[in-house]
């Protein structure tokens, strides 16, 4: 009778332990920046939610969730609402490529988001982009116009990254380590690889760099109240150049990216 109960307590505590635990949910958009994760990950699981893949198991000691968003910021919205609503993430990473704005930058360095923002959200007149804020389609307030990282996770990233060692950047003058910044991460449904329009992005949004997924895991977070981190890995300086870019440093760019993500998930 006694070793029943014992057997009975342990059982409860196990499974309390497995389905209490906390998840961390980790996203990306492309396979490239999602193999490297997957193939780190211990006791993985995988599960498919609605024609979306959540592979669930331990990366650096911490549970977590990775899945894969797809471009574009209704693809993203859709994932991370999937993520949240099934898996219940204490807080959400995402890692992928950008184009740079920010002329310091270069193909293969590492942007910490701080703040992240639409760039094709709002109305286009004459005078040029008037970028006003989204609403939360249930009270209809308004969200933010830059939606906050997480001031924790920001912290976590910064002093991690002086600990990793990155692949080193083949670039034409040599072999460098990338740099690690931090910086203003803005979003649109379009591949930019203009000089006129990096100009207009850094010159109205302050923006170090250019993506297609990132306001729309911000804006989903921010409104189901997840704390979220955005970290990008350039592959191009988003001008007339970017397409040739991209094909040399993609590779390199989301490799680093995923060493960032694993430092990280290490330091939640």
């Amino acid at each position: 009778m006694k070793k029943n109960l014992l057997f009975s307590l342990l059982l409860t505590f196990s499974f309390f332990n497995v389905f209490s635990q906390k998840v961390t949910g980790v996203l990306g958009a492309f396979p490239p920046e999602l193999v490297l994760l997957r193939s780190k990950m211990e006791n993985r699981k995988d599960t498919v939610i609605a024609q979306t893949l959540f592979s669930k198991g331990m990366l650096n000691g911490k549970s977590i969730v990775l899945a894969q968003t797809g471009i574009g910021k209704v693809n993203a919205a859709i994932t991370t609402t999937l993520m949240i609503e099934h898996f219940k993430p204490e807080e959400i990473v995402f890692s992928g490529i950008a184009g740079g704005i920010d002329t310091s930058l270069n193909p293969g360095d590492i942007v910490i988001g701080t703040q992240v923002t639409y760039h094709d959200y709002g109305a286009i007149e004459d005078s040029g982009m008037i970028y006003t804020p989204t609403k939360n389609p249930y009270n209809m307030i308004e969200n933010p116009i830059v939606f906050n990282c997480d001031s924790m996770l920001i912290q976590k990233a910064v002093s991690i990254s002086k600990k990793l060692k990155f692949e080193k950047v083949k670039r034409e003058n040599g072999s460098f380590s990338p740099s690690i910044t931090k910086g203003v991460i803005v979003t649109g449904d379009v591949f930019v690889a203009s000089e006129m329009a990096t100009r207009r992005l850094r010159k109205d949004l302050n923006a170090a760099v250019t993506e297609m997924e990132g306001a729309a895991i911000a804006q989903t977070c921010y409104q189901q109240k997840v704390p979220f981190l955005i970290i990008r890995s350039l592959s191009d300086n988003a001008n007339k150049k970017a397409s040739a870019d991209v094909k040399n440093f993609y590779q390199i760019a989301a490799e680093n990216a995923a060493i960032m993500v694993i430092g990280i998930v290490g330091q939640i």
